[in-house]
């Protein structure tokens, strides 16, 4: 009992300091969000790469032909000439560019050999963008981002001492399946992470930009080679320069999909295996922490059943596991009254989500434990087809590659 006492504390302490956390991404949303935007539009070049049919591609696609940014080329990128994508990509080209004046073009990269297919895809990308280009902007198919995205993403770029700025997603569950709501709540608390301390920001590939003289001086497409997370890469080269990552709350990005338990664990466990390969140390925070959760709040579940049932006093493991649970409910409530400020445009949605975020927060801890001790055994991925062994943080080997055309589910590495 004494040894459940004294793991009770910490996590109780933990909880307390996340609470606190909650409540300084809440604070650094509101005051991000009421700021108005600076007039500093340089041209910018959105590279999006492409592979297979996500779920709602087309709407997904759509949104970044009608940016309210005055100079800006759009830049798909594919590894065959021959996938589904490029099928809906030109009908919105014939459909949008002329209607938003908007310049596009098509890059077909080829097979990756000696990094992940995206990190191929945008190392053939960067090669081909405009001459007038100051900025890039990389985003992922399966987001969602506003009219203002864009031009909020490249504003934090006007102070030149920025490394880059970075946004990230928000699952929104299309239905109400238990797998797409956990993935959810899953997700988020990797989203309150982000905030004013920029020493802990990090790139989300599916919503960062960065200057192109960064990009070249810091020689990151040659960083790039050998890896297959493009994020984790460009944020350990920035962060080895000593340039910030400013996080852009008003880039929080819904991404409206829905997947199975089985989706679920793979999408889950696949990011757990590429922190474990590219942030050790986070792997391991990730281990530990999810391990002492569960054995004092499920472990003191099971106490208070057994106690329970032998007719001994429950009053404290009940008081234990009661303020474990509004502490956690309390920083998920905080953190998402903070979204909603942020999505509004999808305030309905969101509503049907809010008390798996209330509620489900204790499996999906439980579900991260599993992801970790799952990346402990094995470096083997699976990701839009194709197979991969991560070796290291700058050597990844391709062991199989079976194009599907069915829509593939998460490209996010956290």
């Amino acid at each position: 009992m004494y040894l459940f006492y004294f793991l009770s504390a910490i996590v109780i302490w933990l909880g307390i300091n996340s609470v606190r956390d909650g409540l300084r991404f809440a604070r650094f949303v509101h005051s991000e969000v009421t700021k108005p935007l600076p007039d500093f539009t340089p041209f910018v070049s959105v590279i999006a790469p492409c592979r297979g049919l996500d779920q709602g591609l087309r709407d997904n696609l759509v949104t970044l032909f009608r940016q309210d940014y005055p100079n800006y080329e759009i830049v798909f990128v594919t590894d065959q000439d021959d996938d589904p994508s490029l099928t809906v990509i030109g009908e919105l080209i014939r459909s949008e560019t002329q209607a938003n004046q908007i310049s596009t073009r098509i890059v077909i990269s080829g097979p990756a050999t000696d990094c992940g297919q995206k990190v191929h895809n945008l190392r053939v990308a960067v090669k081909e963008i405009d001459s007038r280009t100051e900025v890039l902007v990389f985003v992922d198919a399966d987001c969602h981002p506003g009219t203002d995205w864009l031009r909020s993403l490249v504003a934090p770029l006007r102070a030149e001492n920025v490394g880059a700025a970075t946004g990230y997603r928000w699952f929104i569950p299309e239905r109400r399946g238990f797998a797409s709501h956990l993935c959810s709540v899953w997700n988020a608390s990797i989203a309150s992470a982000l905030g004013p301390n920029v020493d802990k920001n990090f790139c989300w590939g599916g919503s960062t930009a960065i200057r192109r003289e960064t990009l070249e001086r810091l020689n990151i497409r040659q960083h790039w080679q050998g890896t297959v997370s493009d994020d984790f890469t460009i944020t350990r080269v920035l962060k080895s320069a000593g340039l910030p990552i400013h996080f852009v709350p008003r880039c929080l990005t819904a991404s409206l999909e829905d997947c199975s338990a089985h989706e679920l664990l793979e999408f889950s466990t696949r990011q757990l295996k590429i922190t474990r390969t590219y942030a050790s140390h986070l792997w391991k925070a990730v281990l530990i922490g999810s391990l002492l959760f569960c054995l004092v709040f499920f472990g003191g579940i099971g106490l208070f059943v057994a106690r329970l049932a032998l007719g001994e006093s429950i009053l404290i493991a009940a008081a234990i596991l009661l303020l474990i649970f509004g502490l956690g409910v309390a920083k998920a409530h905080i953190r998402f009254r903070a979204v909603e400020t942020v999505l509004a445009q999808h305030s309905r949605e969101l509503r049907r989500t809010r008390l798996a975020h209330l509620f489900l927060w204790p499996i999906a801890s439980a579900l991260y434990l599993w992801n970790a001790i799952a990346a402990a055994f094995s470096s083997r991925i699976e990701w839009r087809g194709i197979i991969y062994e991560l070796k290291s943080p700058t050597e990844a080997v391709i062991i199989n590659r079976s194009y599907r055309s069915h829509r593939s589910h998460r490209s996010y590495k956290k």
